[in-house]
């Protein structure tokens, strides 16, 4: 039974309750009138008082919060058990009486977990910041009123109206459809477009089989519809999935890499520790001390500040990207703008001006022709605001169409890939008038001249773009369909002049620079294509037309995309398909601005629009473009990619100086008669030179690194940190020597000495390690990284004279050890530049394989539109309603689950169709 929805009726639902609303599987029973009254909403649509009465009961329409909180940030920082293990262990040291130590690591502790905090929330708070600015809307009727609405503002009752392109903003009944299909893929997988209709389906019928719903999340594939909101937020099938996926958002590729490489670097801390452990023991040590020291060692392994370095590096990339005219709506963005690998964009605009201009108007001899021009501005839907095209036409006009009387009009569409009029002329006589490519209008013609077919030949050859006009007396005609446009007369050609782009060329190279291969698909001819691509020096290896793509199967088709350059005459539909197979081996990129762009938008790993763009075309893109420049797309390619290389260069270079570091200190705690370092002096050592390197993510990077997508790749980590790593422990071994040979230092100046010399290594290692060029000659490094650089180190150099000396534990060092640091520091770093020219050139140059993206990617992707920016206080989440019959959206012909998501403790169960991929570790 239904029961009609109140104001009354919304508040969250109690677990284990499902709230008594109208569920879309009883909506998908019944008639729209009864779908109406039941959810207390009519033809007009709601009341804006309504409205807003149901969405201060029900909440935004918001499958998930974007929140900030601060102690959420803060406990992650002491996410590593051994800094919580040392915390203990000081804490114990304390109580038994060692109240200088233990103060001393407390206080260091706190100062490099505060550290890790500030910037890793200042960087959420940036992110937070940019999904703020962030607004997707809907046409609503509210009153009769038709007006764009924020989606979070939708609620129950509702009337939508849906246009090709767009993502269903909630569950909707449907009321009225024509030619409606959607994209389901995200809910079940299968790439097919579903067909949808307005009539009750049978009760008991599988959501899935529900045709006279559609469901949030997925795509209008064409066609458009009028629905009525059934479930909004957490209650609609989408959200029952993005419920089970927890609040936080899912591990990348980036993230996984990240950790397994701190399961790496546990796993040697743990061996190094319990080896330095057992050492001190059985030298009769105090316990103690030498559990302090060993867990010392071991936090001084780990990069604390990784995920603020991380963080911190995505944050200030937004900013950049930002100045260089590129939005990015999520975070997640850059990284799949660096791996990116394959660019399908369209032609106008990007790679010519798309300031298209009228040459002429010719017969089908080839001369000037006043009728042809007339005939084509007869044939136009608008007259100014359409297409290209037709504002091209009308902004040229040398005559007048005023005295024509349109009577009917056929719109274009991309199967029919033409437009036609019926017209009254001022002579009296009634007229069918087309416009449309070439080879539509030729195919519906009748005693084509031979002339014709020559001049067609000779414009395509030129690259120009041509439109055909022809046209036909229909005295009788008081209506036009598709079916009249035939037995046409051919009236000659509109040429139009849309030259190529000053800087293209320039920009292509430097895509290619990226390892970034640009394909093209245009509605327009295969051979004007090919003649701008060739002025623009893009070699092209292959053009398939749309009806070479209607010809292949799934599997012939990827292997021809994948080769070929230039997809010509090709409609929204063949676009999407095209992307979504090249997916299947590349990570893929698309660029366009138009409603028709907006299937394959959705359909790529990165959707790419402008800022003057049409609104579908920007809505369903991740990354905007100030300027449709591929230049400034190159810039985001880069800023990407430029973002995970230094990122590497804090992991190089810290796991390999950290590593020497635990292995010297194991080696000097077997030979001396006392702790080669203090617990609390190792910790405030790790602290500064963490500190240190928060101005990697501002440093430059080689264009070589630039050259292709990086990944994580936890081997060559682990043969760079068994490589250089000895080499540090060779000059720390050095030092020991110094030390006790020429200074005859105590315990007090030899763990002074070995600080400042590990300090001053492991810091100014970071010039050899950030390139492999030869550093500041070849190689300049940034300011702030230089300056952070040396700022630590002489920080470490003072802190010996200073009054914190005595309570850190410090003695003040002789001048000459200082000339001897210099020496040991230029021989450190110049052994490690020839060490690294060998170890690098073992390295195989081969391309890196893409990180491919699986349906969950584009799952989370359609998913961050619904998501809400929360600010202050908390956004109250709706639980989804418990099952009833009916009421699960299942597969059309999976029936158990494939692949299940689990995090936080909850799991989200998706079922993937057929045609679905899944690749593996990139889930």
């Amino acid at each position: 039974m239904t029961t009609r929805i109140s104001e009354s009726a919304g508040t969250a639902a109690v677990p284990g309750r499902r709230r008594e609303v109208l569920t879309v599987a009883e909506a998908a029973t019944l008639t729209p009138a009864a779908v109406l009254e039941a959810l207390d909403s009519a033809a007009t649509g709601l009341s804006p008082a309504r409205a807003r009465a149901r969405l201060a009961a029900l909440g935004p329409n918001a499958v998930a919060a974007h929140r900030v909180r601060a102690w959420r940030v803060l406990v992650r920082q002491f996410r590593s058990a051994l800094l919580l293990l040392l915390v203990g262990t000081a804490t114990t040291a304390f109580v038994l009486g060692d109240h200088t130590d233990a103060v001393v690591i407390a206080l260091i502790l706190t100062a490099s977990v505060a550290l890790g905090f500030v910037n890793e929330y200042r960087a959420e708070r940036a992110a937070l910041n940019l999904h703020a600015q962030i607004r997707h809307s809907v046409a609503v009727l509210r009153d009769g009123v038709l007006s764009d609405t924020d989606v979070f503002d939708l609620v129950p009752g509702d009337i939508v109206h849906l246009r090709l392109g767009a993502v269903v903003p909630a569950d909707v009944r449907l009321l009225d459809a024509t030619d409606l299909t959607c994209d389901e893929a995200v809910l079940t997988g299968e790439s097919l477009p579903v067909d949808k209709a307005v009539a009750a389906v049978p009760a008991g019928t599988a959501l899935a089989e529900a045709a006279s719903c559609a469901f949030m999340g997925t795509v209008v594939h064409s066609g458009s519809g009028v629905g009525v909101v059934v479930s909004t937020a957490a209650d609609t099938q989408v959200g029952r999935i993005a419920v089970g996926l927890g609040e936080r958002p899912p591990e990348t590729a980036f993230r996984v890499g990240l950790r397994r490489f701190s399961v790496l670097l546990l796993q040697v801390a743990v061996i190094l520790t319990v080896a330095i452990f057992v050492t001190n023991v059985l030298l009769d040590r105090p316990m103690l001390d030498a559990a302090l020291f060993a867990l010392a060692i071991a936090v001084g392994i780990t990069p604390q500040l990784l995920p603020a370095v991380v963080s911190t590096s995505l944050a200030a990339g937004s900013r950049q990207l930002a100045r260089r005219k590129v939005l990015v709506k999520r975070l997640v963005c850059i990284e799949d703008l660096g791996d990116l690998d394959v660019l399908v964009t369209d032609k106008t605009g990007t790679l010519t001006d798309g300031s298209v201009s009228l040459r002429a108007a010719v017969g089908p001899d080839g001369r000037e022709s006043s009728r042809v021009l007339r005939y084509g501005m007869l044939a136009t839907e608008e007259r100014t605001g359409g297409n290209a095209l037709d504002t091209a036409l009308w902004r040229a006009p040398r005559i007048t169409v005023d005295d024509y009387r349109p009577l009917a009009l056929v719109p274009f569409d991309h199967e029919r890939r033409m437009t036609s009029v019926l017209v009254d002329a001022p002579d009296g006589t009634r007229l069918i008038v087309a416009k449309g490519a070439p080879e539509s209008i030729l195919a519906r013609c009748v005693d084509v001249p031979e002339a014709a077919r020559v001049v067609l030949e000779e414009q395509f050859a030129a690259g120009s773009r041509v439109v055909a006009v022809a046209g036909r007396p229909a005295p009788q005609a008081v209506a036009l369909t598709a079916a009249d446009e035939r037995d046409l007369r051919l009236e000659g050609f509109l040429i139009f002049l849309d030259p190529p782009k000053a800087g293209a060329a320039g920009s292509l190279r430097r895509l290619a620079g990226l390892g970034v291969t640009v394909k093209i698909a245009t509605g327009d001819n295969a051979r004007v294509a090919e003649k701008v691509c060739a002025e623009l020096g893009l070699a092209s290896a292959g053009t398939l037309t749309g009806t070479d793509i209607d010809g292949l199967d799934d599997g012939r088709l990827t292997a021809a995309a994948s080769a070929a350059t230039i997809f010509a005459r090709v409609s929204p539909e063949q676009k999407a398909r095209v992307v979504r197979l090249l997916r299947r081996s590349h990570v893929v990129g698309f660029l366009g601005d138009g409603v028709n762009d907006a299937l394959a938008l959705h359909a790529a790993d990165v959707g790419l629009s402008v800022d003057t763009a049409a609104d579908v075309a920007k809505d369903a893109a991740d990354v905007v473009l100030l300027e449709k420049d591929l230049g400034v797309l190159a810039d985001g390619v880069a800023e990407g990619r430029r973002i995970f290389a230094n990122t590497i260069k804090y992991v190089l270079m810290g796991t390999s100086s950290n590593f020497g570091n635990m292995f010297s200190a194991a080696a000097a705690s077997g030979v001396l008669s006392f702790l080669p370092m203090l617990p609390g002096q190792i910790l405030l050592n790790n602290l500064l030179y963490d500190s240190s390197q928060l101005a990697i993510p501002t440093d430059r990077v080689d264009v070589e690194q630039l050259a292709a997508p990086a990944h994580w790749d936890i081997a060559f980590i682990r043969r760079f940190m068994l490589f250089f790593g000895p080499l540090s422990s060779l000059f720390d071994l050095l030092t020991f020597w110094v030390m006790l040979a020429v200074f005859h230092a105590g315990p007090a100046l030899f763990r002074t000495g070995w600080f400042v010399e590990s300090l001053a290594t492991q810091i100014l290692v970071v010039f050899a390690i950030r390139t492999r060029r030869i550093p500041f000659l070849r190689s300049r490094p940034s300011l702030p990284l230089m300056v952070a650089a040396g700022g630590v180190v002489l920080t470490g150099a003072v802190l010996p004279f200073s009054p914190l000396a005595e309570p850190l534990g410090f003695a003040a060092l002789p001048l000459s050890f200082f000339v001897t640091l210099v020496a040991m520091v230029v021989g450190y770093l110049a052994l490690v530049e020839g060490a690294k020219k060998v170890f690098f050139a073992k390295l195989s140059g081969g391309r890196a394989t893409p990180r491919l993206r699986d349906r969950s990617h584009h799952l989370r992707r359609r998913l961050s539109r619904f998501t809400y920016p929360v600010r202050a206080g908390r956004a109250r989440r709706r639980r989804p309603p418990q099952d009833g019959p009916g009421d699960s959206f299942s597969p059309r012909t999976t029936p158990a689950p494939t692949a299940s998501s689990t995090r936080g403790g909850e799991s989200a169960t998706i079922f993937p169709g057929p045609h679905s991929r899944n690749h593996g570790a990139n889930s």
